[in-house]
């Protein structure tokens, strides 16, 4: 595994030539299951595999949208289903190729070692975000769905102030760093990064549970080695399904 794949780096250099190398484009929401499984698929088959990230969703040059529209190649990308909609509008998926990996609703976390409010039901979570004062979110798909939806049907005083990131990443480190004392994301985003603590998931009334996707980019360089990889993430593994747990999120259901 090269240290990109390790690290599921923003940087996003070109892939190599070659049936046996392919190149991901990852959001955050499965990164952590992704990173977990990896060096399976990569002693299993053969295949190396080099990794960038991006958002799902959003402007600016962090999103694979953005990526993909200004060169940079990929024979996969990994994202929200909401994201892989526009790349598929684009007509930058192969079509067919699309397959759901896992399910993650969003979370609330605070920094390590602070008091866990509650957060169960709209009244408990409106307290909790007026306490809060400071909240941060990625300024992707989760992001978008808490400031046009939550915010707004929960009429909240103007000393709450969203802050939208470009990345999970980046929301938490906001959050570590006292720019923030709450931060709301996919779970799965939330459990990986040291030095918060995830709180409760958000009430039902008020939950986003996204699909990650999987898809094969439509001039991928080496389309069956990307398919292959696709294959192994839907699979039923043990150390995939041990790896989805983990991250606290579930296979989709139908």
């Amino acid at each position: 595994m090269t240290e990109q794949g390790t690290a599921a780096a923003a940087s996003t250099p070109a892939i190599a030539d070659g049936p046996n190398t392919i190149k991901v484009i990852i959001s955050g929401g499965f990164a952590a299951v992704y990173r977990d499984v990896l060096p399976e698929f990569e002693r299993s088959t053969g295949i190396g595999v080099e990794t960038g990230s991006g958002a799902s969703e959003g402007t600016g040059p962090k999103t694979i949208r953005h990526q993909l529209a200004n060169g940079t190649k990929a024979d996969v990308v990994i994202l929200s289903r909401e994201g892989l909609r526009s790349l598929t509008e684009d007509g930058r998926i192969r079509a067919g190729s699309e397959a759901g990996l896992a399910t993650a609703p969003l979370a609330a976390a605070v920094r390590a070692g602070s008091r866990k409010p509650d957060i169960g039901n709209d009244v408990a979570l409106t307290k909790a975000l007026i306490d809060a004062g400071q909240v941060v979110a990625p300024s992707s798909t989760s992001g978008q769905y808490v400031r046009d939806k939550v915010f707004p049907r929960l009429n909240l005083p103007d000393t709450v102030r969203l802050t939208l990131e470009a990345r999970g990443t980046e929301a938490a480190e906001a959050l570590r760093a006292g720019k923030a004392n709450l931060s709301i994301g996919p779970t799965s985003e939330l459990v990986q990064e040291g030095g918060i603590e995830v709180v409760g998931l958000l009430p039902p009334d008020f939950q986003l549970v996204q699909t990650f996707t999987a898809a094969i980019v439509s001039d991928a360089q080496a389309p069956e080695a990307a398919k292959r990889l696709i294959d192994f993430l839907v699979s039923d593994s043990d150390i995939l399904l041990a790896a989805i747990k983990r991250a606290g999120m579930e296979r989709p259901r139908g």
